[in-house]
């Protein structure tokens, strides 16, 4: 009974602060066409996810959308951060480069080239090359993820002269 009284409490007091769980944003156009993506690019691919989860359509062709997602640069690139004194690698460095803008069909700028630079340490040993190359991958997923909820952001605030 205690445990009970204890969760509605907690329940309670939740709800009575104003906390409530992130939504999905709301799109102020109803087309959108998504343009200068690479083929296959995982970026693309959860942004068409995360797209069709909003009443927004995509279409192909940019003449037909009210809002063009158009992407200048997408670069997914590695360095060496620390290496030993016999040339081994000991941390890269992971970074991906993605360089937007949004317009309308007909040119009009909305939101001027936006320059995304994010970037994950990770350690790294020949004799686990093979967990590395899976870790770098989980990271790679994680900035795509984090680069997606930025450019959802962007999209919601767009305002559009009707």
């Amino acid at each position: 009974m205690q445990r009970r009284h204890l969760l509605l409490l907690g329940t309670t007091a939740l709800a009575g602060c104003g906390f409530e769980l992130r939504r999905e944003p709301e799109l102020p156009f109803k087309t959108l066409a998504l343009t200068g993506f690479e083929p296959n690019s995982p970026l693309a691919a959860g942004l068409r996810r995360q797209i069709k989860r909003t009443p927004v359509q995509l279409v192909d062709d940019a003449a037909r959308a009210q809002v063009v997602l158009e992407v200048t640069r997408e670069i997914r690139d590695r360095t060496v951060v620390a290496s030993t004194s016999v040339g081994q690698v000991r941390e890269w460095q992971l970074r991906l480069q993605f360089d937007y803008l949004i317009r309308t069909a007909e040119g009009e700028l909305l939101v001027p080239k936006v320059e995304l630079r994010l970037a994950r340490d990770m350690n790294y040993t020949e004799t686990a090359a093979l967990a590395k190359e899976q870790e770098a991958a989980n990271l790679y997923g994680a900035m795509h993820s984090d680069a997606i909820a930025q450019v959802m952001r962007r999209l919601a605030a767009v305002k559009i002269n009707s």
